[in-house]
């Protein structure tokens, strides 16, 4: 009979009982304060009930009391410190409760305590020292708790009699006691699951009466100690998950007592001896997630009453070990991960009556196929053969096992008939949960039986099967389905519709198949899913309207198909996305402002596609954004400045769209941006240079309408020197006019060469550019500039010689002009410049800072020209002029040309005028280089040549000064 309800207060009355055990019950509620008053009581054991509160401090005050147990209840708050005046107390257990707070220090003063139990509740602080001074104590139960500190160095100096101590599942740290092998009584040590470190001491060695010790999930270093072989009553032994490094020691198997040895997630390494067939009791062998090598003994052949064997995740090689497959009582056999290689045995079934779990994934070369004999294992619930070279035919035969819930066969090389009929096997199969029969040659249909399997599967993983035909419509009956991956397949035909009744279904992946048709409304209705996997299909149409609904989504995959509707507004409603991908479809109209409702959204790919009009600056929001392509659309207007509050962004790509206006400084605020490509837009302005634009390739700027910068970015720098604008007001005043009426650009030329050629008649003194005094620099001093006058340094070649750029010890930037002096023709060429060039002054023509001449060795020492010569601005997709740089460079060559002349007191004629002796400095100021075949005519030389002197094929303006008449 059980009792219900509470209670009564009337129990009161009972003043003079000493026993009251209600155990076992359904009562519930408070104690009632009545029950103060049965100051006789002696027993009291309320354990296995409902009673909710507080525990009462009047049960302190039962001076007589001597066995209190509240075990399994609901009680809450703090342990009453009143208890401790309970000085006759021999038992206290209050474990499994509710129970926060301290253990009270009181607690240590009931000096006749023998069972003390607080396991199970949610007690914080350290244990009170006091505790361990309670001589009679036998029996201390800490287990499950929050309690943290160290335990006393002298633990044990003054417990002559405890023989169980359970301390595991807490957060108690430092070094285990050496003092605990003062407790000679001890049976049970039980520390598992805190934080102690340090070594495993030699002293436990000593606990000769010790037959359970747990000591996992610590981190315990070093090695197991060989007096551990002394505990001679050992039952279990379990040092799992530690740091444990160093072989099993011999003397572990002498203890012929060992039932449970667990070893597992160390650093033990070696072989596994011989010596383990001693221990003829063994029940449980866990030695997993070690370093072991070597074969598997033959020994474990006499471990006949082991049930649990797990070897898997170290390195033991050689052949798979017969022996142990015929160890009748095995339950669990793990072999997954070792270097094993043979095959599984055909009589597996006979020998391995009582299986239930057979975990073989990952060997290095276990072959064959799997055996008939199987389906004689009826006990086995999980199968997992995942990652070898099985052959052969999936038998059919699996489907007696009628209590798997775990069948792994992917990454194998088996194969079915066209109907994959084992899946109709498989429907036999009523608690199946997870399928795992991906990375198969299956070459098969799913068959309408698919429809059948277990309603409580939750995993069908068939992805890489070469699976071909339709998706059958019967999937929709897997009721309990959270995963469902077909992708990598040949599957054509539409989305089944019955593809919503899977309610559960988090993730969803048909990627990489040949489906056609609409991705449909039934999608809208799996409203637990997390991710959809849609991607390298047919699939045309829209994205479902009501694909907002689904707010659980996290990643939507859907790109490489022919979808061509809009982006849904809708789509703003899944504020938990993380992932888009709609790239590569045919999607067209506005990117929708709601889009900047996806604030946890890290990755965004709308590339590819036909999207237009403006990036809203909506966009901006999306603050956690990582990666976003919207590159190869029809995107018009400017780049929202919105965009540098994107501050996680670490990929933007804009290339290949119709985006207009400048690129914002402030994207300089983007510091982790790493990738970021305008190219092939319609960009003017100036390219920042700031924050992540200082690693940028000028390739992700090409093919723009007027972008200037930094030289690295390979476009001309930005008009921004006044100095330069001053001298030219007027020609900018021109441009301005030039820009309303270009047809009038060759008039305006001719009228400009006229103006200056008048203007300036008498001779041109030195401007801000001439050259103040003549340095000296030597041969070595040239060679450190060039870097020994490196392949890396050269700017270009020419006729006579080759050019290097340098920066001298003063941090002066260079051109040093080497004349080839192996052709006769540079020793003239070398004389022709100096004599030339030393006369002449001029801010349009290139300035010699010195020269360098001995019998081995000519060269000019040149100012140094960042943006290179005229040539590759004309001639290259990668470099642009404006209309107004171009006439300020037409108008340079003509000062110089017009100095050259008219302004020296010796007329110059250049005789090689082209694009590449054009230079232009860091303010695209154009200079006139290369006087190797110029000529100073005299007033009776101006008719001494009689043949071309200028570039093959190219007669340069003002050539007809060199030919005679």
């Amino acid at each position: 009979m059980v009792l219900t309800g509470k209670i009564p207060h009337d129990v009161g009355n009972l003043t003079f009982l000493i026993s009251l055990d209600l155990s076992g019950n359904n009562l519930h509620g408070n104690l009632p304060q009545e029950m103060a008053r049965l100051r006789r009581l002696k027993f009291l054991d309320l354990s296995f009930n409902n009673f909710r509160g507080e525990i009462p401090s009047w049960l302190g005050y039962l001076y007589q009391l001597q066995v209190l147990n509240l075990e399994n209840n609901s009680f809450t708050g703090s342990i009453p410190p009143s208890l401790s005046n309970a000085s006759r107390l021999e038992t206290l257990e209050i474990s499994a409760n509710l129970l926060q707070g301290n253990i009270p220090e009181g607690i240590g003063n009931l000096q006749n305590l023998n069972w003390l139990s607080i396991q199970d509740n949610q007690l914080t602080g350290s244990i009170p020292f006091t505790i361990f001074n309670i001589s009679t104590i036998e029996f201390i139960a800490f287990t499950n708790n929050r309690l943290s500190g160290k335990l006393p160095n002298d633990l044990c100096n003054r417990l002559p009699i405890l023989k169980e101590l359970h301390l595991s599942m807490n957060k108690l740290h430092g070094h285990m006691p050496i003092s605990l092998s003062n407790c000679s009584q001890l049976q049970i040590l039980s520390l598992s699951a805190n934080d102690f470190d340090g070594p495993i001491h030699r002293e436990i060695g000593r606990l000769s009466n010790l037959q359970i010790l747990y000591l996992g999930s610590n981190h315990f270093t070093g090695i197991i100690p060989q007096e551990i072989g002394n505990l001679v009553n050992l039952v279990e032994f379990a040092v799992e998950v530690n740091q444990i490094t160093s072989s099993i020691p011999i003397s572990i198997f002498n203890i012929s007592s060992l039932q449970v040895v667990s070893l597992r997630g160390n650093n033990l390494k070696g072989s596994l001896p011989r010596e383990i067939g001693n221990l003829t009791k063994m029940q449980v062998l866990f030695l997993r997630e070690n370093r072991f090598t070597g074969e598997i003994p033959k020994e474990m052949r006499n471990l006949v009453e082991l049930e649990e064997l797990a070897l898997g995740f170290n390195s033991f090689s050689g052949s798979l070990p017969m022996e142990i497959f015929n160890i009748s009582r095995l339950r669990i056999i793990d072999l997954s991960a070792n270097n094993l290689s043979g095959t599984l045995p055909l009589n597996m079934g006979s020998t391995l009556p009582n299986i239930e779990e057979l975990y073989m994934s990952d060997l290095t070369n276990i072959v064959g196929t799997i055996p008939h004999s199987i389906s004689n294992c009826s006990k086995l619930t999980i199968l997992d053969l995942l990652g070898n070279k099985l052959t052969g035919m999936i038998p059919n035969s699996l489907g007696y096992l009628t209590h798997l819930q775990i069948l792994h066969l992917g990454e194998n090389n088996l194969t079915s008939d066209s109907f994959l009929s084992f899946l109709t096997s498989l429907t036999n199969c009523r608690n199946l949960k997870y399928l795992n029969l991906y990375l198969n040659p299956l070459n098969g249909m799913l068959p309408v039986s698919v429809g059948n399997l277990s309603t409580s599967l939750t995993s069908f993983y068939a992805y890489n099967c070469m699976i071909k035909g339709r998706i059958p419509n019967e999937v929709g009956n897997l009721s309990s389905l959270l995963n469902l991956e077909l992708s990598g397949n040949s599957l054509v035909g539409s989305i089944p519709r019955r593809i919503g009744n899977l309610r559960n279904l988090q993730r969803f992946n048909l990627s990489d198949n040949k489906l056609t048709g609409f991705i449909g409304d039934n999608i809208c209705k799996l409203q637990h899913l997390g991710a959809i996997y849609l991607g390298q299909n047919q699939l045309s149409g829209s994205l479902p309207n009501c694909i907002g609904n689904v707010t659980s989504l996290r990643e939507i995959h859907i790109s490489s198909n022919r979808l061509s509707s809009n982006i849904p507004t809708s789509l703003g409603n899944l504020k938990d996305l993380v992932v888009l991908d709609l790239s590569s479809n045919n999607m067209v109209g506005s990117l929708p402002p709601e889009i900047g409702n996806l604030k946890v959204a890290t990755q965004m790919d709308l590339s590819m596609n036909q999207f237009s009009n403006r990036i809203p600056t909506e966009i901006g929001g999306l603050q956690n954004m990582v990666h976003l392509s919207l590159k190869h659309n029809k995107l018009q207007g400017s780049i929202p400045d919105s965009i540098s509050n994107m501050v996680g962004l670490d990929f933007l790509d804009l290339s290949h769209n119709n985006i207009s206006g400048i690129i914002p400084m402030s994207l300089e605020k983007l510091q982790y941006l790493k990738y970021f490509n305008v190219s092939d837009n319609k960009l003017y302005g100036e390219i920042p240079s700031g924050g992540p634009f200082k690693n940028l390739s000028s390739l992700f700027f090409i093919n723009n309408e007027a972008l200037c910068g930094f030289s690295r970015f390979s476009v001309p720098p930005c008009p921004t020197s006044s100095k330069h604008r001053s001298n030219r007001k007027k020609m900018l005043v021109l441009f301005l006019v030039l820009g309303i009426a270009l047809v009038f650009v060759p008039i305006t030329l001719v009228f400009v060469w006229i103006r200056y050629r008048r203007g300036k008649r008498s001779p041109q003194r030195a401007d801000s550019l001439s050259i103040a005094t003549t340095e000296r620099i030597s041969y070595y001093e040239l060679l450190q500039a060039t870097d020994s006058l490196s392949e890396s340094n050269l700017i270009g070649s020419g006729s006579f010689g080759s050019v290097y750029k340098g920066i001298l010890n003063s941090g002066t930037h260079i051109a040093v002009k080497v004349f080839n002096l192996q052709l006769e023709a540079a020793f003239k060429s070398f004389d022709t410049e100096c004599e030339v060039l030393r006369s002449l002054r001029h801010r349009n023509l290139v300035k010699v800072i010195t020269s360098c001449s001995n019998l081995d060795f000519k060269a000019l020492v040149l100012e140094y020209m960042p943006n290179g010569n005229l040539d590759k601005y004309l001639y290259s997709h990668n470099y642009f002029l404006d209309i107004r740089q171009r006439l300020s460079i037409m108008i340079d060559v003509a000062c110089a040309l017009e100095y050259l002349h008219h302004g020296c007191s010796s007329p110059v004629i250049h005789c090689d005028l082209k694009p590449s002796n054009v230079l232009l400095d860091e303010d695209m100021v154009a200079h006139l280089s290369d006087f190797g075949i110029s000529k100073l005519l005299g007033e009776d030389e101006s008719d001494l040549y009689t043949k071309t002197l200028a570039t093959m094929g190219y007669i340069a303006p003002g050539t007809s000064l060199c030919f005679a008449n």
